[in-house]
């Protein structure tokens, strides 16, 4: 398979976890008992969010897609390629969460980018 197939398969799947689990726990709020009984509530909470719920299968799909690049390619390409997610979940937080983003922020994201992009010329 190709890697960089599996990279583009790692950051969607990555962004859209992170987002997915981001919107779950905005519906569910703030987690304050973290005593063995308030997380059993959790647990159980979250395994009907439906947000969560899509979100760890989008990340499990990412943690297998990375097993996979790593039988393809090495750590010092696979690790630092699926850095792109970056810029991908700055993105849709400024869209989908509308979340305020520093231009600062948008500074780091797309220098992660740029180091990205060289990967690609290697």
């Amino acid at each position: 398979m190709n890697r960089w197939f599996l990279v583009g398969i790692i950051v969607a799947c990555n962004a859209s976890g992170d987002l997915m689990n981001t919107l779950g726990m905005r519906r569910y709020g703030r987690v304050e008992d973290l005593a063995p009984r308030g997380l059993a509530r959790l647990v159980r909470a979250l395994a009907r969010n439906g947000f969560v719920v899509g979100g760890v299968i989008a990340m499990a799909i990412a943690f297998f897609s990375l097993l996979a690049l790593l039988s393809v390619a090495s750590v010092s390409f696979a690790v630092p390629a699926t850095a792109g997610s970056c810029l991908v979940e700055t993105l849709l937080a400024k869209i989908i969460l509308k979340e305020e983003v520093h231009w600062r922020r948008w500074l780091g994201a797309v220098v992660v980018s740029c180091g990205v992009a060289l990967l690609a010329l290697s």
